[in-house]
């Protein structure tokens, strides 16, 4: 009778252990998805603000090509066309960016929501890999057919060497800004905010989830 009971004891011991690791496990389930949702809800205030930021330049120097065409020098103007195109492929890629944030949904399945999340991440680097090309034109676009002449011989070697270094890092930029060098000093240093980390969070935190659901 003692054995019966003991069994019974134990039987019943284990199925409370039971109901009480599934509701902690969904317990951390929960938290891991609140935080997720909150990581990717910190990246909008930033991204709305570039947004806007974004459209008042495009709109400042639409407004210069506009009323200096065909007055100002040829560098300036393929410079300013040239960043203002860049700038206003950034603001759509930032715009897809928030609707993607919008449209993650924790409660999905968890390779839909990260496929979602690599979107975010892709994008993240191709904004900075566009981005980075416009800097020769920074070089660019004061000069003019006057600057041209036997007497500006030495400013125009440093201008020479000031555009082709500009060249050269935008070059290299654009083609080292991938996901296989995440773990090297300069990418850290140089995609270290609200633009990187949480995406990056968030994914971690995914496989977390995945644990628990598994």
């Amino acid at each position: 009778m003692e054995d019966l009971e003991l069994k019974q004891l134990w039987t019943s011991y284990n199925a409370k252990l039971d109901v009480s690791i599934k509701i902690n496990q969904k317990i951390a389930e929960n938290t891991t998805e609140l935080r997720v949702k909150s990581l990717l809800g910190s990246m909008k205030p930033t991204k709305i603000a570039l947004i806007i930021f974004g459209f008042l330049w495009v709109i400042f120097i639409d407004t210069i090509i506009i009323n200096t065409f065909g007055i100002a020098s040829v560098f300036f103007m393929v410079s300013a066309i040239i960043q203002v195109l860049v700038t206003k492929l950034a603001i759509g890629l930032y715009i897809y960016q928030l609707i993607m944030i919008q449209q993650v949904d924790t409660s999905e399945p968890i390779l839909i929501t990260q496929e979602k999340l690599s979107s975010l991440k892709t994008t993240s680097l191709w904004i900075a890999r566009i981005s980075f090309l416009q800097l020769p034109i920074w070089s660019t676009f004061y000069l003019h057919n006057g600057l041209f002449v036997l007497e500006n011989v030495l400013p125009l070697v440093f201008q020479a060497i000031s555009t082709f270094t500009l060249t050269y890092l935008a070059i290299w930029l654009f083609l080292n800004i991938k996901i296989e060098n995440k773990n090297k000093t300069w990418f850290k240093r140089l995609f270290d905010g609200k633009e990187w980390n949480p995406v990056i969070q968030s994914m971690e935190l995914l496989e977390d989830i995945k644990e628990f659901r598994d």
